[in-house]
């Protein structure tokens, strides 16, 4: 029998996988792979409870309990934590793809099947279109996807788990993929006017149609939802947060300036995923981050294999009181997710963004000059490079929707896309 090559480079794929997720609780085990003239042999851990699918249709309503689903959720979200962390996107999470290790009721989650799953570059996206219809992020139907469409495929679990149906339904896939582009999924029937705010939070964060805007898998770990009876040391260090670090040197000092007047009008509460980003990578837990807790927090992000004299000039950039450490204040600066503090309460946005204005805008006329941006920022010389930067109109002055434009990143253009086709079908929910 012949075998293409590309069927074999799958197959060569997946087991490098396996190889590199060995030993984590909730991916199922990879013991040895064996080949000969006709077929690869793959050994793995026997899981004998059964797929996620099957529980949830064996449960009245197709339902779970809200504390028996974030149970559920945390295991696959510390999958999915993991994956991004090695440079992997899963691809295909959806109900099918989860067994459980035995068919106790409180048997541990596996994730299996990372035949759809790939390595992807830092910076890339994936182009192609891969997955299962009803569990697909819209950014994947738009052909510009990565390890967040992962994130998107659990809150959509979340949601059958917490209400029995599917958010995007229709009758054909065509259908289906115009829901996930266009609508918003339904928190008004029954049962969701019973279900916790809470949980209906975490969905809604997790089921955000900007990608960047989106909770990350480390994120979601942290919300009180999920995290509620979960151990806070099971939260992973965020790939995003490490990103944040690595891109905040390479902005203007503007900005940097920016950031921490925005960053210092947030309150703990907003900032508890960051506050456990920070103790996951505080080790020696004495309040600041050293040269060589930020050295081993970025070697986590495996495909960076970030080099020490960058390591150094990160720490440099963020330590804005050049003591040698990092603080909590200044780390939330550097890893700040704009987008989400837009997308998630544009209310809050709107105070948090024009009180960080304010703090440069020292006479309240709607305006920071090139006199207030000196005496913020401290800086001698010239300020004229720093001010045209934000200053789109060219008036000599920066305003509050300029500096608004400046806190953001650029963002993604829309655009028409055709819709695939090609998705294996999932067996039917009610």
């Amino acid at each position: 029998m012949m075998i293409l090559p590309i069927a074999v480079e799958d197959v060569k794929r997946e087991v490098k996988i396996l190889r590199a997720l060995t030993g984590h609780e909730n991916v199922v085990q990879f013991h040895n792979a064996f080949e000969d003239s006709e077929y690869v042999y793959i050994v793995m851990e026997l899981c004998e409870g059964g797929e996620l699918l099957d529980r949830i249709l064996s449960r009245k309503d197709s339902r779970y309990t809200e504390k028996d689903a974030a149970i559920i959720v945390r295991q696959m979200l510390k999958v999915a934590a993991e994956c991004h962390l090695h440079g992997l996107v899963h691809r295909d999470m959806k109900p099918e793809n989860f067994l459980f290790k035995s068919s106790k009721e409180d048997s541990p989650l596996k994730a299996t099947d990372f035949g759809l799953s790939d390595f992807i570059k830092p910076g890339k996206k994936f182009h192609d279109i891969v997955g299962s219809a009803y569990y697909v992020a819209p950014e994947v139907l738009k052909r510009k996807s990565g390890p967040e469409s992962d994130v998107w495929s659990i809150g959509v679990i979340t949601y059958i788990l917490l209400c029995g149906r599917r958010p995007f339904w229709d009758k054909t896939e065509d259908g289906i993929f115009k829901e996930v582009l266009k609508n918003k999924p339904d928190f008004r029937r029954k049962p969701w006017p019973s279900i916790g705010n809470s949980a209906k939070d975490f969905v809604q964060k997790l089921l955000v149609k900007d990608p960047r805007a989106r909770l990350t898998a480390a994120q979601a770990l942290s919300h009180p939802w999920v995290r509620e009876g979960g151990d806070a040391s099971e939260i992973p260090v965020d790939i995003s947060v490490l990103s944040n670090m690595r891109q905040f040197v390479k902005y203007s000092r503007l900005k940097q300036f920016a950031l921490r007047a925005l960053a210092s009008t947030l309150n703990e509460e907003e900032l508890a995923d960051l506050r456990d980003q920070f103790d996951a990578i505080d080790v020696d837990k004495n309040g600041s981050i050293s040269l060589e807790e930020m050295r081993q927090a970025l070697a986590k992000d495996l495909p960076w294999k970030m080099k020490e004299p960058r390591v150094l000039e990160i720490v440099e950039a963020i330590d804005s009181n050049t003591d040698g450490f990092v603080d909590f204040s200044e780390f939330v600066a550097a890893t700040l997710h704009v987008h989400q503090l837009e997308e998630h309460d544009t209310d809050k946005w709107q105070v948090r963004s024009q009180a960080a204005f304010e703090k440069f805008d020292v006479d309240r006329d709607g305006f920071i000059t090139p006199e207030e941006l000196k005496m913020h920022t401290g800086l001698k010389g010239s300020i004229d490079p720093l001010l045209e930067e934000a200053d789109v109109d060219k008036d000599g002055k920066i305003s509050l929707s300029e500096f608004r434009r400046l806190l953001r990143t650029a963002s993604m253009s829309s655009r028409n896309v055709p819709t695939p086709a090609g998705f294996r079908n999932s067996r039917k929910l009610p």
